[in-house]
């Protein structure tokens, strides 16, 4: 979804990828996981959309802030998410040792109640973060972008022409280890 918004023109796109390459990026990111007030501005600036963690958690907060931004929740199968997840951000969370770290700080324990590792618990909160923001995001601003639906129906929400392209592949699970490994 990253590489797809900055070729429909949405970008660049902020990603967890951004806060790990980026010292300031990590510094602002760990301070708002620590309870400081958010300063949105600060922390997307230079960037056009923004998606995954850690922005993902504050949904809340950027439907408000940015009132005229469409939303897009990526879904899978809570089987397929747990896969992605547990190969992914979990294997990156077990590996940390920096209790400062957004994976554990945020993730781990704001996210998972402390409990990343627990299947039923991560899958129970992604499934009831889901059902929130479809209950929550109005209809004609909200697109739930199935996995595997390709350009169609994001061109269409987001009112931009389909590219003369395929969709992109990216952010799978060895593009991330390898982004993991690097940092």
């Amino acid at each position: 979804m990253r590489e797809a918004l900055t070729i429909l023109g949405f970008g660049p796109c902020h990603h967890m990828f951004e806060v790990m390459a980026n010292e300031d990026q990590k510094r602002l990111w760990r301070a708002l996981a620590q309870g400081a007030a958010p300063d949105w501005n600060q922390l997307f600036a230079g960037y056009a959309s923004c998606i995954d963690w850690p922005s993902a958690h504050y949904w809340r907060d950027l439907i408000e802030f940015y009132p005229d931004a469409r939303v897009i929740l990526t879904y899978r199968s809570p089987e397929s998410w747990w896969k992605s997840f547990e190969n992914t951000i979990l294997a990156g969370i077990s590996q940390s040792t920096d209790q400062e770290s957004l994976g554990l700080a945020l993730i781990s324990r704001q996210v998972f109640g402390g409990r990343p590792h627990d299947r039923a618990n991560a899958i129970a909160v992604y499934e009831a973060n889901v059902r929130a923001v479809i209950a929550t995001v109005p209809p004609g601003r909200l697109l739930v972008h199935n996995l595997g639906d390709g350009w169609e129906p994001l061109c269409l929400h987001l009112g931009v022409p389909v590219p003369d392209q395929s969709y992109p592949n990216r952010n799978n699970t060895k593009d991330f280890q390898s982004a993991l490994a690097q940092n």
